[in-house]
This record gives structure tokens, sequence and C-alpha cells, in this order.
């Protein structure tokens, strides 16, 4: 199933948490933090101007973003964890 979110809000897949810590440790579920690192999969038509045109999205689906960890609104679809967000919520595009 396909979610296409409105207007300036995209749907993220989160990444995998980190299994090991820096040291090589391995870390417990109750340790690992929500990552802060997904996949897009969809975008909205963008954000809507007072004049009634809309701004294109900054990111595209497929880019892999930063955003902070505890933002958006958490989905289950089809086995799938999903998070939709504002596009405003993103920090940054990752290579």
């Amino acid at each position: 199933m396909k979610i296409v979110p409105l207007g300036a809000n995209v749907v993220v897949k989160r990444l995998q948490a980190e299994e090991c810590s820096a040291a090589g440790i391995l870390l417990p579920d109750q340790a690992k933090q929500k990552p802060r690192q997904g996949r897009v999969l969809s975008v909205g038509d963008g954000r809507m101007l007072p004049d009634g045109s809309r701004v294109a999205h900054q990111v595209s689906e497929g880019d892999r973003v930063l955003f902070d960890g505890y933002v958006g609104v958490e989905l289950l679809i089809d086995e799938n964890e999903l998070l939709v967000i504002d596009e405003s919520d993103i920090l940054a595009i990752l290579p």
C-alpha cells in the first residue's frame, strides 16, 4: 500500500538502529535510541502559500534524511513502521 501525504508532509521509513556502540559493545533493545535517519518514501504537494500557489519540496523520494528522534506520527502499514512528518522537521539530506 502506498501512502500519499498531503501538503508539506513527508512519509519516511526509519533506518535500523545501531546494534553496537562506538566501542563495539552489543546494545540491548532498551539501550537503543530511536534512529534519527530515514529514507523518504513519498512527498505531498508542497506547502501552500497565501496566494494559493505551492512551494515544491526540498526533499524527494529516495533521499536519506536526518530528523529529530521524536517528531511526526508513527504508523504501522503492511508490517512496516513508517513516520509521517512535516518537511520543516527534516534537518538535513544525507549523502
